[in-house]
């Protein structure tokens, strides 16, 4: 009997599925942190412990799994392998792979064991893996290494300085003004700039939420925005896809994240998709659908080498985690 677990081990929270061959789910795991770079020590027993969990609802050993699939937060480069292949090993999983998490959100949204991901949320990350099983990630380091595009913190620093520019001068007039004055709580631009200026009042990232409601509502300044950041996190991805020579592969370019999942309005995404296919023209861009620790499961069993047919893609999607 073959059985696959894939676990997707975040900052905030990790889970363990355990399924088999015909997808069908045995057993189910929930702790807490699985970042290490926030908490090694607690990141290895809420990892552990998701693991143990999941065997123990299923009445399974460590030792009857035939391949688990780790897809964790914070494993961005070597130095994060050289802490994490230990940790995951120590665990005693025989046959299993470790990979950032960004891959098994990619797994999640395709049917292919290859593509491109864009995470566009709070902050901002892509990779992608090639037919060959090459991968490369980007971002998430910051706005010093030319990060920060398309993520929601960065989306919402654009909107408040979209008013102040127009309040000044210096800027077009735009909808946005009304909007973000409302979200903030103030009665004028004024006292609004005064307040963050003199009195460290930080910019809320519930902005964002005005540009793509300024931009539904047809305001030009907040179509551009949307739409040069969304280019932007097109050209990340593209970058990735160029460097593993991918760009005459049909694949698909998963979406993932509060910014792309949540916008209201296509700007940002048609943005992303119009870039992409500039480079990549058979590539698609779709958002995710399905929760990425299932991911993790299909990268366990792609790397068995398990034949994934479509109905058993379909069943293990329409998985959702309880709780």
């Amino acid at each position: 009997m073959s059985i696959y677990l894939g676990v997707d081990a975040g900052g905030s929270k990790t889970h363990a599925l355990l399924v088999d061959a015909e997808g069908n789910v045995l057993g189910t795991g929930l702790s807490g942190n699985g970042n290490h770079q926030i908490d090694r020590d607690g990141a290895a027993r809420n990892i552990r412990a998701a693991c143990e969990a999941a065997l123990a609802s299923a009445g399974f050993r460590h030792e009857d799994v035939s391949y688990a699939y780790f897809g964790l937060a914070g494993a961005d480069r070597e130095p994060d392998y050289v802490i994490l292949r230990p940790m995951i090993a120590e665990l005693g999983f025989a046959r299993h792979a470790i990979a950032c998490d960004t891959m098994i959100g990619m797994r999640a949204g395709t049917d292919r064991p290859y593509g491109g991901v864009i995470i566009s949320g709070t902050g901002f990350n892509s990779a992608a893996r090639n037919r060959h099983g090459e991968e490369l990630q980007y971002g998430g380091y910051g706005h010093l290494f030319g990060d920060g595009f398309g993520a929601g913190s960065s989306l919402a620093v654009l909107a408040f300085r979209a008013v102040i520019r127009e309040w000044d001068g210096r800027g077009d007039q735009t909808g946005l003004t009304p909007l973000v004055l409302k979200e903030m709580n103030y009665r004028t631009v004024e006292a609004m700039y005064t307040d963050v200026l003199d009195n460290g009042v930080p910019v809320p990232r519930d902005l964002v939420k005005c540009l793509f409601e300024a931009a539904a509502q047809g305001d030009a300044v907040a179509q551009r925005i949307l739409e040069e950041e969304g280019t932007e996190l097109g050209n990340a991805v593209n970058a990735l896809i160029r460097r593993l020579n991918m760009t005459d592969d049909e694949f698909d370019v998963v979406l993932i994240g509060s910014v792309l999942m949540r916008g209201k309005g296509a700007y940002l995404q048609d943005a992303v998709a119009r870039e992409v296919r500039r480079v990549a023209p058979k590539a698609r861009c779709v958002r995710l659908q399905s929760d990425p620790v299932v991911g993790a499961v299909l990268s366990a069993m792609d790397a068995a080498g398990s034949r994934i047919s479509p109905e058993l893609d379909a069943r293990l999607k329409s998985f959702t985690f309880p709780g």
